[in-house]
């Protein structure tokens, strides 16, 4: 395998979502309904039934083929409570922009240390602005090549911020394995001091 995400989710928490299997189905059609709601595709809205199935089909299929690009969870107890996706991207410069011109509210983020992509940033949406988008929280990491990003959603706002310290902590396990050869990166990662 080439470069790819790896994570150390808890097992009693999370239910990792595989392109396909036994029951994954209904978990990863939860999954994907409330991870569109942050992306501004509520159900109900003009179009949201096929960009819904379109996005089912693009998970599906990444789940499967991207060579770990994208890993996806949903919570154990109840996977219409709480979904999780992370992914990886180069940091292309059509990504730089689109991250630069991001809404306003997304600049309120702090500081998130993960022990193996060192320092980034959390954002905490526990009351976003736009209609119909529920809480979210978004954890990104700039290596320098590439962007990684988590996503956690929840739309059960009375329950999103009791979920905060089980996301963190997968947060912190989320690496992006490099398979370089000795002499190919002039890139020093140090660990958080």
């Amino acid at each position: 395998m080439s470069d790819h995400l790896q994570a150390d989710a808890d097992p009693e928490r999370w239910v990792p979502l595989r392109g396909s299997g036994l029951g994954s189905g209904r978990r990863r059609r939860a999954a994907v309904r409330m991870l569109m709601t942050t992306a501004g595709i509520a159900q109900g809205q003009p179009g949201s039934g096929l960009m819904s199935f379109i996005a089912g089909r693009v998970v599906k299929a990444g789940l499967k083929n991207a060579d770990g690009r994208y890993l996806a969870w949903s919570w154990k107890e109840d996977a219409h409570a709480l979904a999780a996706l992370a992914q990886v991207q180069a940091l292309t410069p059509q990504v730089r922009t689109a991250r630069a011109m991001m809404p306003m509210e997304y600049d309120d983020t702090e500081d998130f240390s993960n022990p193996h992509l060192g320092s980034g940033e959390k954002l905490v949406m526990d009351a976003p602005t736009r209609p119909g988008t529920p809480p979210f929280a978004m954890y990104t990491w700039d290596t320098g090549t590439h962007l990684v990003t988590l996503q956690a959603v929840s739309p059960d706002r009375e329950r999103f911020l009791t979920f905060l310290p089980h996301i963190d902590a997968l947060a912190r396990t989320v690496r992006f394995v490099e398979d370089l050869e000795v002499g190919e990166s002039n890139v020093l990662r140090l660990p958080p001091a």
